[in-house]
């Protein structure tokens, strides 16, 4: 269990796509190196991170990409829920935690987490496990980058076996998915926690391989997106369909939750709300229109390489 080159890949990662973002957009991250060298609240979290944050850019509305590794004395219940044989142990958490807003509405919103989680207990093995993915939540529809997302996932996952993209794509709909809408949050990506069912280093390398195909995904995406012509129709959907994000964020993130149930540093945990956002009583897109399309297939999610 090599915790620091696990470390080291996540702080690589972190610069990497920091670097690529930037390049895009033409204004770079500022960063905010924070610490806590002495145990705070009921969970007596001590740790650190790097949040490194773009707000206002000429691409990025507000993206921010998130580093952090922290230890606590009792893991919260949302990190027990599947797994109450752990209540109780010590831990720690390392990963990486990004959002980015573009601020053309054609061009969509995007995640993705990678993180490793440690608990430990006196006289026990320590018990590891993965997590993570990425997702793309789009105002407008283009198949086109639909089908390229979705070819860059199963690309990542190919190497670790043909059955891993489907699984983990079809855990990607089902997570990021608005019970009380009725729909889900955007077109999927991938999605995966409790990851231990490999040894430790190839997990590693699927959480790297992961991590790297998402800026290789989507770096494109809001390259071809970012000029194109818009209006203020455009802008307020844009602004309802981040009311959804919030409103998923809130609710239902795990580590949102995580991070709020163990007094994790605020500012970090909700670099991924959006800039602005609207919400309109019972609102409705037109029949027919570019909207009313995309909610279509919020409702019903697509195999979008087979479609």
């Amino acid at each position: 269990m090599d915790l620091q080159a696990v470390k080291q890949t996540l702080l690589d990662l972190q610069t990497h796509i920091c670097a690529r973002l930037s390049a895009v957009d033409g204004k770079d991250f500022i960063t905010d190196e924070w610490e806590r060298p002495a145990p705070e609240g009921e969970m007596q979290l001590t740790g650190g991170g790097i949040t490194r944050v773009l707000e206002d850019g000429n691409a990025i509305e507000k993206g921010g990409v998130n580093f952090s590794h922290v230890h606590g004395a009792r893991l919260p219940a949302s990190a027990t829920a599947h797994r109450p044989e752990l209540a109780g142990r010590s831990f720690q958490a390392m990963g990486v935690s990004l959002v980015i807003h573009p601020r053309n509405p054609y061009a969509p919103t995007s995640h993705a987490n990678v993180r490793l989680f440690v608990a430990e207990k006196d006289g026990e093995a320590p018990v590891w496990w993965f997590g993570g993915g990425f997702d793309l939540t789009p105002y407008y529809l283009f198949e086109d980058d639909a089908r390229f997302w979705h070819e860059e996932a199963r690309a990542a996952c190919a190497p670790f076996g043909e059955a891993v993209y489907p699984r983990f794509k079809k855990w990607c709909d089902d997570y990021f998915y608005l019970k009380h809408r009725g729909e889900t949050r955007g077109i999927g990506g991938l999605f995966f926690d409790d990851l231990n069912e490999w040894d430790f280093d190839t997990c590693h390398a699927f959480i790297k391989a992961v991590g790297e195909a998402y800026i290789r995904a989507y770096e494109p995406i809001l390259a071809r997106r970012k000029d194109m012509e818009y209006g203020e129709r455009e802008r307020q959907w844009q602004l309802i369909r981040r009311g959804r994000y919030v409103e998923f964020n809130l609710v239902y993130d795990r580590g949102t939750i995580f991070g709020l149930q163990t007094g994790g540093r605020t500012e970090s945990i909700l670099m991924s709300m959006p800039p602005l956002a609207v919400w309109k009583y019972d609102h409705h897109p037109e029949p027919g229109s570019e909207e009313a399309r995309l909610l279509e297939v919020l409702r019903q999610p697509r195999d979008w390489l087979n479609d």
